[in-house]
């Protein structure tokens, strides 16, 4: 691996993606802010690589941009169409797996009652 994984690595990965995901949207610093209920100067932080995040604000900001976690933590190299929709179908169909095996043991275990 070319870089160096530290901490300056991680939360430059967040920031740049935290910004990327933003902008893809179309939505500001601030609307973001609102959205997830932080401060617009705590949004701004994130994304000027000044403040690293817990995991609620990580789960917010996930939500708010439409996005999985870890794509928040994804290299730039990794963030092309291809591979989004390959993640995405993925992700599709390992929740449906999971809905539909639960789903059996759970018609199962009410059926035995």
């Amino acid at each position: 691996m070319k870089n160096k994984i530290d901490g300056n690595y991680v939360r430059r990965l967040i920031s740049n993606n935290v910004k990327r995901l933003r902008a893809a949207q179309n939505i500001s610093q601030l609307s973001l802010a609102i959205s997830t209920g932080l401060t617009h100067n705590f949004i701004n932080d994130i994304e000027n690589c000044k403040k690293w995040i817990s995991s609620k604000t990580l789960a917010k900001l996930s939500t708010a941009l439409d996005a999985e976690p870890h794509q928040l933590f994804l290299p730039d190299d990794l963030h092309n169409n291809e591979i989004m929709v390959y993640v995405k179908d993925f992700n599709d169909s390992f929740q449906k797996a999971v809905k539909d095996i639960t789903e059996k043991y759970t018609v199962r275990s009410k059926k035995r009652k």
